[in-house]
């Protein structure tokens, strides 16, 4: 849905199907009555996720034809996509695998310029398009030592000037300008802001710098320029809540470095005061415990220093640590709800961030996240038609 502070939509990586066809049943049987509830008088966006196998099928000419035409008629239009998860992601164990092909394998690089292929064929005349992916890969891989990590780092960044190199040729060609996003997350090589500037500037622009002028002969100024524009940051408001970084803090220090923000990924993180009923609260956390996805914690001590558990039976098997007075857990809950019982959420940093974007818009691209719809708690389960437009109210709320 389009608002005054940019296109406002949900990612269908909530909807299970990794064939195109079963994808797209999914989209055909939600989003008309969603788009009625939300925006029946106006075009409705689309925050599109394709596994693998779903995007090799889609870029066919002829299925892709197809869904141009329904969104057509259905007054709908893809402008962002999600690109992070390459295989299955419902009714699987995806944990750490959700970084698998990470960004020094080819398959990550393939399928990523395909995915900007289609979204390039699909979205309106006049609008950036951009993809969400991986932080590089997940940081217990390549942990090891530091050299080994550098060559992690190295061999990803080349990979991923490969893409820049196609998103240059197809803005140079008269396309659309389209973006990679940098999706940082707890345990991902690059996690917090701090990490991601580094990279940015001590990887990437090095490397791309000297990629971009043989490419296509520029200056190093403009290399840099065509490198920012191209390679952004996907804000995830719940990745960044949970490494404790107040959204303020982080779009100050992009910007005085001269980064953009492709995209607001619009997501709550668990939060819990560890300091009273804490035995309730390690109770009502157990309730989140669940197979599927990782839920990473991190935990804060008076200090303020953090300790980080890869996944929540870690932290669990840790939950009688004196020292710590908070825990933030890694799993999307609904953005519209603030407090479960003895838990809270980190909705305040979701109104804080679009706050921001009201008063200063930093990115046309909103995209709400919630993506464990079918691993919440019974109670906390609605249709899936009225949960995902409860959200988006709630959003435009916040915008009004």
């Amino acid at each position: 849905m389009q608002t005054p502070y940019g296109h406002l939509t949900y990612c269908t990586n909530i909807h299970p199907g990794e064939k195109w066809e079963d994808h797209f049943a999914q989209l055909r049987q939600h989003i008309p009555a969603i788009k009625q509830r939300l925006s029946p008088d106006k075009p409705f966006g689309i925050g599109l996720r394709l596994a693998n196998t779903a995007s090799l099928e889609l870029a066919r000419e002829e299925q892709l034809n197809a869904f141009r035409k329904w969104l057509q008629q259905e007054n709908c239009y893809v402008f962002t996509m999600n690109g992070f998860p390459y295989g299955g992601f419902h009714d699987t164990v995806v944990k750490d695998q959700v970084h698998t092909p990470d960004w020094t394998q080819a398959d990550r690089v393939a399928y990523t310029i395909r995915l900007f292929r289609i979204l390039a064929a699909l979205l309106p005349e006049g609008m950036e398009g951009g993809i969400s992916t991986s932080p590089l890969s997940y940081k217990f891989w390549c942990n090891r030592c530091e050299e080994e990590q550098n060559s992690f780092t190295e061999s990803a960044t080349l990979n991923m000037l490969l893409v820049l190199e196609q998103l240059v040729r197809i803005r140079r060609s008269g396309g659309p300008l389209l973006h990679l996003d940098v999706e940082p997350e707890p345990d991902g090589l690059l996690e917090n802001t701090g990490e991601y500037i580094s990279w940015y500037f001590n990887d990437l622009l090095p490397a791309g710098i000297p990629f971009i002028k043989e490419k296509f002969d520029v200056t190093d100024e403009a290399a840099a320029d065509i490198i920012k524009s191209h390679i952004q940051l996907c804000y995830d408001v719940c990745h960044f809540a949970l490494v404790y970084e107040t959204p303020a803090q982080v779009l100050e220090t992009l910007h005085s470095r001269g980064l953009k923000v492709g995209k607001i990924q619009i997501s709550a993180a668990l939060r819990a005061d560890m300091t009273t009923r804490r035995e309730a609260v390690v109770n009502a956390f157990r309730q989140f415990n669940e197979p599927v996805y990782l839920h990473q914690v991190i935990a804060r001590k008076a200090s303020g220093e953090l300790i980080h558990y890869p996944d929540l039976p870690e932290a669990l098997a840790d939950a009688a640590n004196p020292q710590v007075t908070e825990w933030r857990s890694h799993f999307h809950v609904p953005v519209f709800i603030n407090r479960f019982d003895v838990l809270q959420s980190t909705q305040e940093d979701i109104i804080e961030v679009l706050a921001l974007q009201r008063s200063q818009p930093f990115t046309q691209h909103l995209e709400a996240e919630t993506y464990t719809w079918e691993v919440l708690p019974p109670a906390l389960k609605e249709e899936i038609g009225l949960s995902v437009s409860r959200e988006l109210e709630w959003i435009a709320a916040q915008l009004q």
